[in-house]
């Protein structure tokens, strides 16, 4: 894949304790706690789209946190690809909440 037909997505536009400003991409409703790369991985897989996996990237803003990213084929803007990873995502985290009594 050439780097213009790839979006790059990172944990962090997902994870619910991060402002916009540290690097969220969507809104408070759809976000996650603590979202890993295997589990956006796993939305990506479940939603049909083309990747490639590195897990050893450093999000720009904290290049130390080495929490992955995902490239993945553009087909549409990146907004409606981060959101449709977003909606999947909290979907695997909701499946792996264990049941309260």
């Amino acid at each position: 894949m050439r780097k213009s037909d790839n979006a790059i997505i990172w944990p962090v536009y997902f994870d619910e304790s991060k402002s916009k400003k540290e690097g969220r991409r969507v809104p408070k409703s759809f976000a996650v706690a603590n979202p890993r790369i295997v589990e956006i991985q796993q939305a990506a897989e479940k939603l049909g789209l083309k990747y490639e996996i590195n897990p050893t990237a450093g999000y720009p803003k904290t290049p130390w946190a080495k929490n992955g990213m995902l490239a993945v084929e553009k087909n549409e803007p990146k907004e409606q690809i981060v959101l449709k990873l977003a909606r999947q995502l909290a979907k695997i985290k909701a499946s792996q909440q264990p049941l309260r009594k």
